[in-house]
């Protein structure tokens, strides 16, 4: 059997101390395949942006097991932990938070640029190739504060996928956008998907976004529910 690309294993998460504690995930577990494309599902306060969060390596659990391409997540030291998001972990969030001084091509490649120290023709060959592969090749070169919201998404998409890597963590990505331009991202995170085999996990909470995934997983009182 094919190892799963992640594993949470009775994962808990509590903020706080005493009487004031509280538990926000409580015992979950969850695990993803390589390649799959899910809906993280559920009402505000189950759970799901602190699961985002910790599977990002954002955030440590109080408790439990976190291992993603057979490494311990849980217990890797924080310099660890920004080696492997940055090689492996994509982010795509709600507010795009695309740099407002920089071309729509260079804020796909800053990612690498960071880890590198420098921009190089690698890289920009790279950022060049996902914008012509989300519909942007003629704004490119745009500052990002002269895109539309749909092609903001679509460039913070890109710079997600900059550094190829195997999970993208995408929390409301079409939640400030018009039902035109969400397709456009969600048809853009599909064809990425289903040609590159990355994995994402999206958060939603728009049944029409969820109906583009393969697999939708229900998050209550902080565990899988479904």
């Amino acid at each position: 059997m094919t190892e799963p690309l992640l594993n949470v294993s009775d994962l808990w998460k509590t903020f706080g101390d005493g009487d004031a504690a509280t538990q926000v995930l409580k015992g979950l577990d969850f695990t993803m395949a390589q390649g799959e494309m899910s809906a993280l599902l559920g009402p505000s306060g189950s759970g799901k942006s602190t699961l985002l969060t910790i599977l990002g390596t954002l955030m440590r659990p109080t408790s439990g097991s976190h291992t993603m391409l057979g490494q311990d997540l849980t217990t890797a030291s924080d310099e660890d932990l920004t080696e492997f998001r940055n090689r492996h972990i994509g982010f795509v969030f709600q507010f795009h938070n695309l740099l407002p001084d920089f071309t729509a091509l260079e804020n796909v490649i800053f990612p690498t640029a960071v880890r590198e120290g420098r921009e190089t023709a690698a890289a920009r060959a790279r950022g060049r190739e996902l914008l012509v592969r989300m519909g942007l090749a003629d704004r490119m070169d745009f500052l990002s504060t002269s895109l539309s919201g749909g092609q903001k998404q679509r460039v913070a998409v890109a710079r997600a996928l900059m550094n190829s890597p195997e999970l993208v963590l995408a929390d409301e990505p079409t939640g400030n956008l018009d039902r035109a331009a969400a397709n456009q991202v969600m048809e853009t995170i599909d064809l990425l998907n289903r040609e590159e085999g990355t994995t994402f996990l999206i958060s939603t909470h728009d049944d029409k976004i969820a109906a583009w995934c393969r697999r939708q997983i229900l998050v209550g009182d902080g565990q899988v529910t479904g």
